[in-house]
């Protein structure tokens, strides 16, 4: 047989043209060329390629050499062919789930979500609970949730932590232990700022022919409207949101501020009777992790609301695997799409109404607090913080409770 590579190589290539022309019977037909074309191991290298079942390519080598392929014109028997997979395997598309959770990515500006397990290693985890699925399988199942399996990509984050996985599962696991016990734990950043005003949104709404809003062409900054930065809250286990508008700078007091904003508003009457709040977020932005203002305004909270508040930040270089990137800063996007922001209100009113199928919801309000930058907290100021590290990765891993100290 000729070079095994060189083969795979150039059947892939057909197979990638001929599974958009033909139908199941013409496949199966033209595996069964092929493979009768190769000879020996031909039906193993067939069904590599096309993700066809050996039984499928061996009758479409049985019908070729046998020249039934030139009768009728029939796909297959009435009734026949197997279900599909997560028809005969109950469960299926959970335990799918399950194991991609936890490293799931989004990209805040679209609904589809990827995940950064390969389907092989997917196939081979869901064999061991029984699950009898080919890569092949896992790809169709993955893409009819709304998932996008991608090749890894170069994005401009920064380099990646040999840690990163191991913080995932931490997050992931500390999440879940506050669900389990009814805490909160929610899920903040801010979104992208945004221009008020007459200008081009992205996105695409129907209109009469001819009768599309009329934009600015170019994207100058209004004196008077300014910009917002949308600062969020998403309640991870409930699936709600909320969303403080910040009409000045995103400041570490603007975030904290967002938070406190939340707690009063959705929080306390939920979670009043719990100890404890746990907050992911990105490593950097106003909710860095070295930033000693976030911390100090975070210690503010923590005595102001009695409680005790733990904070876990994504690893550098992976802000868009945060929670509410994909849960719900996307679906804003969607929803305002096409549409200019051309007031403040707009903005809340697009937020507002910003719903899902999966019972999302999210209130929204303007922030008209003016919010300094460049504010420092001494080493004094920052030693009265009751600030503990977790074991693993204190840096990124850490809660303060209540203080006795005193705070302006």
């Amino acid at each position: 047989m000729q070079n095994k590579e060189k083969i795979l190589e150039t059947l892939q290539e057909k197979w990638k043209v001929m599974s958009e022309l033909l139908d199941e019977r013409g496949k199966r037909i033209w595996a069964g060329m092929e493979a009768y074309r190769l000879g020996w191991g031909g039906i193993s290298i067939l069904e590599q390629v096309t993700g066809l079942s050996d039984k499928t390519v061996s009758k479409g080598l049985k019908e070729i050499k046998s020249g039934a392929f030139k009768q009728g014109s029939r796909v297959r028997k009435e009734g026949g062919g197997r279900k599909p997979k997560k028809e005969q395997l109950p469960n299926l598309i959970e335990q799918l789930e399950i194991l991609i959770e936890p490293h799931t990515k989004g990209d805040p500006m679209r609904v589809l979500r990827w995940t950064s397990k390969s389907t092989y290693k997917l196939s081979k985890e869901l064999k061991t609970k029984g699950y009898e699925v080919s890569p092949n399988t896992v790809g169709n199942l993955l893409k009819s949730q709304n998932y996008s399996l991608q090749l890894n990509r170069k994005e401009k984050e920064g380099k990646g932590h040999p840690d990163r996985d191991a913080q995932f599962n931490f997050i992931n696991d500390k999440v879940a232990k506050f669900i389990n016990l009814g805490k909160a734990a929610i899920s903040v950043d801010t979104k992208k700022k945004e221009n008020i005003g007459n200008y081009k949104n992205g996105g695409r709404e129907y209109h009469k022919k001819g009768a599309a809003p009329q934009v600015k062409v170019h994207d100058f900054k209004d004196k008077k409207l300014g910009k917002v930065a949308p600062y969020g809250v998403y309640d991870i286990g409930l699936n709600k949101g909320w969303v403080s508008i910040g009409i000045s700078s995103d400041t570490a007091q603007f975030s904290v501020n967002s938070i406190r904003s939340w707690w009063y508003k959705l929080g306390q009457p939920l979670y009043n009777h719990t100890t404890d709040i746990l907050i992911t977020a990105d490593g950097g932005g106003s909710n860095s992790s070295r930033s000693r203002l976030w911390k100090f305004e975070l210690q503010k909270l923590a005595n102001e609301i009695d409680k005790t508040i733990h904070v876990c930040h994504f690893p550098p270089g992976t802000s868009k695997w945060n929670k509410i990137e994909h849960k719900m800063f996307c679906f804003i996007t969607q929803n305002w799409r096409g549409q200019p922001l051309i007031s403040r209100q707009v903005v809340v009113q697009l937020i507002s109404n910003t719903r899902t199928e999966t019972g999302l919801t999210i209130e929204a309000v303007i922030d008209e607090n003016e919010y300094k930058t460049g504010i420092k907290i001494s080493d004094t100021e920052f030693a009265k913080i009751n600030i503990t590290q977790e074991n693993f990765h204190g840096e990124w891993n850490y809660y303060i409770a209540p203080s006795d100290s005193k705070f302006p």
